[in-house]
């Protein structure tokens, strides 16, 4: 009863005040301006918060704590001629919470014999791992082993704490990236994935083939990868063989979306058959063309290819793109000789009849390297390779990191578009209905 009068005596002193300070500050017609160091003021109050948190966390650790002692003693001050178990007091250690070595007072009990008995929420805290997967996405964000103690919350100068060394930071994100990455080279293709895109990403001497499909519905899945040395067809083989291994249906009808690489084609070709549909990135053909001509040609050159992929017959995209291509035969052998190698294979899309949004998202291998781009922005504080095994690692903690962001490609609605041409295509063996005249 003593304690519920206070309460509602502090409760109504609050009030009082509450109203006082209004009065004060808010009255109508005031205007009261305050010279305060902001920045130093929010510090102060996050850390505040940050330290109630941890100090609430303690609080609870040590009832927990407190009550298997008294669990396995008995209560405190009650006489009790059968225990087993005594109290023997306290000692100061620590546990980590929020990335951190926090001082506790850990209560002790022991047997007749002096045996130390183990309490059960101690050794659940001990043994929590400290760097998670919050450390790993820190990590993976850009934020070196150096300077992770200063992404931490802080606490108040009062509180006793010590941060995790540097060393035990980067041993566990080695760990915890290679059981990301087996994770990543195991899982199963357990969805029907009517278009997927093949790209390279380099690291110094090194390329890793990475494979982005993308389902009925429009939704991204990060298929796999596979490293070596260059963009061989063995390579690629190899990274097909393992998404076949892993589920997916190599007699379902698919579009193969890739830059125009050579060995990344012969690959698809030779594990999937001849008649497996490949989209030429249609931005790559026109940059390769542009490369073998002079700047003020660029545009109506570009223009002029453009304007073809942008026709809804595919013959006549071909009429237009090989009469740009001897025009300049001529007087650019080597950009004519670009625009052919390929030609048929940057109108695939046309010839499956897809269009609107869904042609623009698939004509290009945009979608792809967009991820590239984010593994690379992970990955940029690394100086030094080692291995194939620790580009891996990172590339697997990278994509898991990118993958959250994932939402549905541009077009998505008109995914039946895409697997109704599919369908449609692949009762013919030889796909008459993608041959161009």
């Amino acid at each position: 009863m003593q304690a519920l009068a206070k309460a509602k005596k502090g409760a109504t002193e609050m009030k009082s005040l509450t109203k006082s300070i209004r009065k004060k500050f808010v009255a109508e017609e005031t205007h009261v301006q305050l010279s305060l160091p902001v920045a130093g003021v929010l510090r102060d109050v996050q850390s505040a918060f940050y330290g109630l948190c941890i100090n609430a966390g303690k609080a609870v650790l040590g009832a927990m704590m407190e009550a298997e002692r008294t669990a396995l003693c008995g209560p405190k001050g009650v006489p009790d001629l059968g225990r087993t178990a005594y109290r023997g007091g306290h000692t100061r250690t620590s546990v980590v919470l929020g990335g951190r070595r926090i001082a506790i007072r850990r209560p002790r009990a022991h047997v007749l014999q002096a045996e130390e008995l183990s309490l059960p929420t101690f050794q659940w805290a001990t043994q929590r791992d400290p760097l998670n997967a919050a450390t790993l996405s820190a990590i993976a964000a850009g934020v070196s082993t150096r300077r992770y103690r200063g992404t931490l919350d802080p606490l108040p100068a009062t509180e006793i704490q010590s941060s995790v060394s540097r060393s035990a930071v980067s041993r566990r994100f080695v760990a915890l990236s290679a059981e990301q990455l087996g994770q990543w080279l195991l899982r199963r293709i357990e969805v029907q994935l009517p278009a997927v895109m093949i790209d390279g990403i380099h690291f110094q001497d090194r390329v890793v083939l990475l494979a982005l499909g993308f389902d009925a519905q429009g939704k991204k899945h990060v298929l796999g990868l596979w490293e070596g040395s260059t963009e061989k067809a063995t390579v690629v083989r190899a990274l097909l063989s393992n998404l076949i291994e892993r589920g997916l249906d190599a007699d379902a009808p698919r579009l193969w979306i890739i830059d125009g690489g050579k060995a990344i084609r012969r690959g698809i070709r030779e594990v999937f058959g001849a008649t497996a549909l490949i989209q030429r990135c249609q931005e790559h053909k026109r940059r390769n063309v542009i490369e073998h001509l002079p700047e003020d040609l660029h545009t109506s050159v570009g223009r002029a290819m453009k304007d073809a992929w942008e026709s809804r017959d595919t013959a006549l995209a071909k009429r237009q793109l090989e009469r740009l291509a001897n025009s300049l035969a001529k007087t650019h052998p080597g950009a004519a000789a670009s625009l052919r190698e390929g030609l048929e294979e940057t109108l695939t899309l046309i010839g499956l009849g897809i269009e609107g949004t869904l042609y623009c998202t698939l004509r290009t291998t945009n979608p792809i390297e967009n991820l590239n781009g984010r593994v690379a922005h992970h990955t940029r504080n690394v100086k030094r390779w080692r291995d194939g095994e620790m580009v891996l690692r990172w590339i697997a903690t990278s994509l898991n990191e990118a993958s959250r962001g994932f939402r549905a490609v541009r077009g998505y609605r008109d995914m039946t578009q895409l697997t109704d041409a599919l369908a449609k295509a692949s009762a013919s063996p030889v796909n008459e209905k993608l041959k161009v005249a």
